[in-house]
């Protein structure tokens, strides 16, 4: 019954743009935080962004920090990742995860996978010429 599907991935070209959407249902979404995660071939799975549902806090990975905002829409029970300025080195499938807002405003392990309880299927996102 709770569910999180990604959406709007896609290939696109380097310096080209693309939104991901993490539509919820079954529960709402403002009681969460909600973090972005992207695991290439071969790589583990690692942190993107991650927004709080208490004061709206967003938080980045270096890799990506100036380059994609995360936002959320509680009317629309959907968070976003806007990702501009893409690289080849962006290229994996895209995740997005639901977790007990304690993970930012307790533990701070917002990149951490193992802390949260609900996963999106995966969109994937492919940067290339």
């Amino acid at each position: 019954q709770l569910q999180l599907v990604e959406s709007g991935g896609g290939l696109v070209q380097p310096g080209g743009s693309l939104r991901l959407s993490c539509a919820a249902s079954g529960f709402t979404l403002d009681y969460y935080a909600i973090g972005w995660f992207r695991q290439a071939p071969g790589k583990e799975r690692e942190g993107v962004s991650c927004i709080s549902s208490s004061d709206g806090s967003t938080y980045y990975a270096d890799s990506v920090k100036g380059r994609f905002t995360i936002s959320r829409d509680n009317a629309k029970n959907t968070v976003y990742l806007q990702m501009n300025s893409l690289k080849p080195e962006d290229t994996a499938v895209y995740y997005c995860a639901a977790g007990p807002n304690t993970i930012v405003v307790v533990t701070t392990a917002y990149f951490s996978p193992y802390e949260y309880d609900y996963w999106g299927q995966g969109t994937q996102v492919t940067v290339s010429s």
